[in-house]
């Protein structure tokens, strides 16, 4: 392992693009350890393991934000373990919420397939048309609704 990187080197250390390692440390997520003396990013290798450690924490589903708060729950002696979990509950609920949006979207496709398959042959889309009266029907809410505003 090299004591010092520069942010190219690493970026190709860690397998991200650089531009990663710069939204990061845009973010506050990774400072440069220093500058050179041409005033280029230095990072060491702490840098480099913190680097694997948003890597690894963003692929598990945690936020920028969640990560923030673990980096620096890491950096406690005690306590992070209750704090951990309150943001592995909150993120599991998102998960949660998301899933149940996808189970109702594969409903409302999984409907639209059949009625395509069911009007095969006629001249206009069964889909198309529930839609396109969907989109009038919202215009018009709207646009009585601005009308009992006046």
């Amino acid at each position: 392992m090299k004591s010092h990187y520069t942010i190219g080197e690493l970026a190709k250390a860690a397998d991200v693009p650089t531009t990663t390692v710069r939204y990061y440390e845009r973010a506050g997520l990774l400072p440069p350890a220093g500058r050179s003396k041409a005033n280029y990013r230095l990072y060491d290798n702490a840098s480099l393991e913190r680097l694997r450690f948003i890597r690894a924490a963003q692929m598990s589903g945690f936020s920028l934000d969640d990560i923030s708060v673990m980096l620096e729950l890491n950096e406690q002696p005690r306590g992070a373990c209750d704090s951990v979990q309150e943001l592995i509950e909150h993120r599991l609920a998102g998960v949660r919420k998301k899933l149940d949006d996808l189970q109702h979207v594969e409903t409302v496709l999984k409907s639209a397939l059949r009625s395509c398959r069911k009007g095969e042959g006629q001249k206009a889309c069964a889909v198309l048309s529930r839609l396109r009266k969907e989109i009038q029907s919202a215009r018009s809410k709207r646009t009585s609704s601005r009308k009992g505003k006046k």
